[in-house]
């Protein structure tokens, strides 16, 4: 009873483990990508020199 008891346990982990695998894969996580506190600075910083690229200027060609 006992080795059947312990193979069915360690089968059914296996299928909880690729179950849980395949969901993650196909999108079925509904919890966001970890973004580490070095890339959100890396990406504020892009996005401020982007706002502070050179536009043409009115008073230019006056």
């Amino acid at each position: 009873m006992n080795r059947k008891k312990k193979i069915n346990q360690i089968l059914s982990k296996k299928s909880k483990r690729a179950k849980s695998k395949k969901a993650f894969e196909s999108g079925g996580c509904n919890k966001p990508r970890y973004i580490s506190k070095a890339e959100r600075a890396k990406m504020e910083a892009e996005t401020e020199a982007s706002e502070k690229t050179p536009t043409a200027d009115s008073n230019e060609y006056h």
